[in-house]
């Protein structure tokens, strides 16, 4: 039986390529992610319990994403992030991604659908 879960997670995410920020680790400089991307995060785990249990195999993902404008590139990897271990063990067994650029000024959210995809989708 191939599962599905369906969330919708309140906030704009930042842009994974623009939400790093330079900093110094025992004489190093490295870049980590943003304030505002391990807030997002963060309130995503704290929002939402892991799946019991976690999907498996490889996924299918569709993605509207509502914005507060139309400036922020259209980018999931943040999200992707986000749902490690609450909807799946590892980010890369999204296989497929369906993503939609929206505009809402008011609510700014995204609203995932992930799928189990059969064995021959595997193939």
């Amino acid at each position: 039986m191939m599962r599905s879960v369906r969330l919708i997670l309140h906030g704009e995410p930042a842009s994974k390529a623009n939400s790093r920020r330079l900093v110094t680790i025992r004489g190093q400089a490295r870049l980590i992610k943003s304030q505002k991307a391990l807030d997002y995060v963060a309130a995503v785990k704290r929002t939402y319990p892991p799946l019991v249990p976690l999907l498996e195999g490889d996924l299918r993902m569709t993605a509207d994403v509502y914005y507060a404008s139309r400036r922020p590139d259209l980018d999931v990897s943040l999200i992707l992030d986000a749902l490690q271990d609450i909807a799946y063990k590892n980010d890369r067994q999204v296989r497929e991604m369906h993503l939609y650029h929206r505009l809402d000024r008011a609510n700014p959210r995204a609203e995932i659908t992930l799928e189990e995809m059969h064995n021959d989708d595997n193939e």
